[in-house]
């Protein structure tokens, strides 16, 4: 899941967002969205299909780009 690590990570730089800012925005606890864009550097961590879609549009992206880069299959539910 790296990708999606990297994808939150460069919108977050350049939307100029902490982690606690999108975790205001989304309800997602910081340390869930620090995780994710760290890609669980401790273990892996699996956001849901409705965190992905709160990440997605606190970040005004498109979901299908975001569960790409979560290598969720689009036409999977999420």
């Amino acid at each position: 899941m790296a990708d999606l690590g990297e994808l939150l990570q460069t919108t977050m730089r350049r939307r100029h967002l902490s982690a606690q800012a999108l975790a205001d925005r989304t309800g997602i606890r910081t340390p869930r969205i620090r995780a994710f864009a760290m890609d669980g550097a401790d273990r892996p961590v699996h956001p849901t299909g409705q965190e992905l879609a709160e990440l997605a549009s606190a970040l005004g992206l498109p979901l299908p780009e975001v569960l790409h880069a979560a290598q969720v299959p689009v036409g999977a539910p999420a």
